[in-house]
């Protein structure tokens, strides 16, 4: 609707400046324009080529809480005690005490039974059930409200693991309770003589009610002193029991990802070399992992999302691995090239972690975590946009030179953009980011038109339209970013992976945004730029075809078409995908040559439309699905068809065959198995 209510078809000049010229949203007479173009698509052998099995991906970094407090289901924040240092007294946020200082007392010493989380927390209860200073009805004690807030769900059960010693006896309650303490969800009680040594507690608590703001209490009325170290509550109903949040899991494999970038971005870099990610730091028992402060994104993560986790991940979203790793060097801080060798050595141990064979000294260690298979890691990064700094050039031939030697077969990703000028240095794939207004980002959908083709492929590993044409997630932005991505399809024998970026958001820590998938404790969404990409998911392995626009100014339309092949019902697609980034609705007459003339059929032919009343419209929790891809049946399928394109719409044709007809290009058809 416009802005006084009224559709925009039939409302007067309504003209809105989002940092682009020209977007106009109708004309002076309160009718569109009206143009007309052709395309052309030519479905040949000649002028076909194979899309990459890995063109469209994820990108997944720790940011905006995505893994802490969003796709790792771990509930307890700071579950170690470590994330206020390891000098004491030390912050113990987001834990509060329930109770007052003339009850209660709380504070953290080196005496953790892991030597590598030497934290634990120290509680003495000054107030008991008889005496002069009576404990409150509801006891004292100390809470974790998790990560703004527990989604804790009727009938669902949740395991909690902590670990305590004390030399009192011990009365504990256990519970999960409304953040107000109103309402009691669960319960369980320790009722034992004193255990002077750490010993481990499990209770599976059973909800009784649903509260998406809840919280983790541990309380008691009985004097004494008690210590607490690693306290843990998960779901038990993570996907297949892996610790992964089912529903943001899902969000991502039904975009069927061609590969998962992971675990950075900047996140791997750090701001500091002592805060950069470190694989081996986070493949132990989580009990013992030390945890570390993402200095570049500004909290704290006790890595329970770790490298083999983010290895099991892609292998369940039935994908490939791409791992960034750091190369010594961070925001503020480098390791010269002759001090290099650790560094390379340790990546030549996470490599061995995910491929070598089981009695190999790292195939080993990943066997005994029950995955004695090794990971498909066939892309490996050397660095995050590093490119241009000091130490890179150096440190990078030093990774290359001894990764090549030891898994030849591995493809290394230089953070040097080739688009402009040619490497000088040996590199499988450049990677190369873009964050743009809208008009800009369309316009780069012309970028890789002339690269040459013989040398480095382009890995697009992060791309988005950011500032105000993208609020928090707009249509404007998604519109753009098709357009880009159709661009990358044309070209995809010169670009052979792109991600979008940043993957997810919890929206009470929106410290970048857009991103493409929302969410809280207990609800998610995703904006138009994630229904942009579930357009593209079948592009993977298929077969592009020659199409052609013929307009008298096609500077604001792009297309391409494709062949692809449904498993589930092993029918053969021609899909035509088409942007229309300008102000005025276009006719678009389509012809297909090469193909028998009654080789497209009606039935199963449909059309997918990207589109709304309002090119900032964006989705929300009250309306996930505002701005989201109508389909509906193709009335006119066939080998020559007129569409309307309206303005600012990304319109994807699915036109059925009534055979296969992906052996006409002497490809084989990609099949997506997942």
């Amino acid at each position: 609707m416009g802005a006084n209510g009224t559709p925009y078809y039939y409302s007067t000049l309504l003209c809105f400046f989002f940092g682009l010229s020209g977007l106009c949203h109708s004309s002076a007479t309160g009718i569109r324009a009206e143009v007309t173009a052709r395309l052309l698509v030519n479905v040949s052998k000649a002028s076909a080529k194979k899309i990459p099995e890995t063109l469209f991906g994820v990108f997944f970094e720790e940011i905006n809480h995505a893994g802490a407090g969003g796709l790792w289901a771990e509930l307890v924040s700071n579950r170690g005690f470590e994330a206020g240092g390891s000098t004491t007294p030390s912050n113990i946020h987001p834990w509060s005490i329930i109770g007052d200082e003339s009850s209660i007392r709380v504070s953290t010493h080196p005496e953790s039974l892991f030597p590598r989380n030497i934290m634990a927390l120290r509680m003495v209860v000054l107030c008991d059930i008889i005496g002069t200073n009576i404990c409150p009805s509801g006891g004292v004690g100390i809470y974790n409200p998790g990560f703004w807030g527990m989604n804790i769900e009727q009938g669902k059960t949740y395991k909690l693991v902590f670990y305590i010693r004390s030399i009192d006896p011990i009365n504990l309650s256990v519970s999960l309770t409304s953040m107000n303490g109103s309402q009691t969800l669960a319960t369980a009680n320790i009722i034992s003589l004193a255990i002077p040594r750490w010993r481990r507690m499990e209770f599976a608590l059973k909800s009784s009610g649903t509260d998406s703001n809840s919280k983790l209490q541990l309380s008691t009325q009985r004097r004494g002193v008690m210590w607490f170290d690693q306290v843990s509550l998960m779901p038990t109903d993570t996907y297949k029991g892996l610790g992964f949040r089912n529903d943001l899991f899902k969000m991502v494999k039904d975009l069927r990802p061609g590969f998962l970038r992971f675990p950075g971005g900047c996140f791997v870099e750090g701001d500091w070399l002592r805060n950069a990610f470190r694989w081996k730091e986070t493949i132990a028992a989580w009990e013992e992992r030390p945890g570390h402060f993402g200095d570049v994104w500004h909290y704290w993560t006790d890595d329970g999302l770790g490298h083999f986790e983010f290895l099991l991940l892609a292998e369940e979203l039935g994908t490939l691995p791409v791992w960034v790793f750091n190369n010594g060097i961070s925001h503020h801080d480098e390791v010269n090239t002759s001090s290099i060798s650790p560094f390379v050595q340790e990546i030549l141990d996470g490599i061995e972690f995910a491929r070598g064979d089981p009695h190999s000294k790292w195939g080993f260690v990943r066997a005994r975590l029950a995955h004695p298979e090794p990971f498909d890691l066939r892309y490996v990064a050397v660095g995050n946009e590093d490119c241009g700094k000091q130490n890179y050039k150096g440190n990078y031939l030093k990774f290359h030179s001894a990764i090549k030697s030891a898994y030849p077969d591995i493809k290394i990703i230089s953070n040097c953009d080739a688009s402009s000028q040619p490497l000088d240095h040996p590199a499988d794939l450049y990677d190369y980011h873009t964050y743009s207004t809208a008009n800009y980002m369309f316009s780069m959908a012309h970028k890789f038109d002339q690269i040459k083709r013989n040398g480095p492929k382009a890995f697009v590993s992060e791309y988005a339209v950011t500032g105000t044409d993208a609020g928090n997630g707009s249509l404007l932005a998604a519109i753009a970013e098709a357009g880009f991505l159709i661009g990358l399809e044309r070209n995809c024998d010169a670009v052979e992976m792109s991600s979008y970026a940043p993957l997810f958001v919890n929206i009470n820590d929106r410290t970048w945004t857009p991103d493409a998938i929302v969410f809280d404790s207990s609800r998610m969404y995703g904006t138009p730029s994630y229904w942009m990409q579930q357009l593209f998911k079948d592009s993977n392995g298929a077969t592009l075809v020659s199409s052609t626009l013929l307009a008298n100014d096609s500077s604001s339309l792009i297309a391409s078409a494709i062949i692809w092949k449904d498993i589930k019902n092993s029918q053969s697609y021609l899909r035509i995908k088409v942007v229309n980034f300008g102000s005025n609705n276009v006719t678009l007459q389509i012809s297909i040559n090469g193909l028998e003339p009654n080789a497209i059929k009606l039935s199963g032919s449909r059309k997918s439309e990207l589109k709304s009343s309002n090119l900032m419209d964006e989705n929300s929790f009250q309306e996930p699905k505002k701005v989201v891809p109508v389909s509906k049946p193709l009335e006119n399928a066939g080998n020559n068809m007129n569409a309307l394109l309206y303005p600012y719409s990304f319109t994807s044709f699915d036109l059925a065959t009534n055979s296969d007809i992906t052996h006409i290009l002497g490809f084989e058809n990609y099949v997506n198995k997942f």
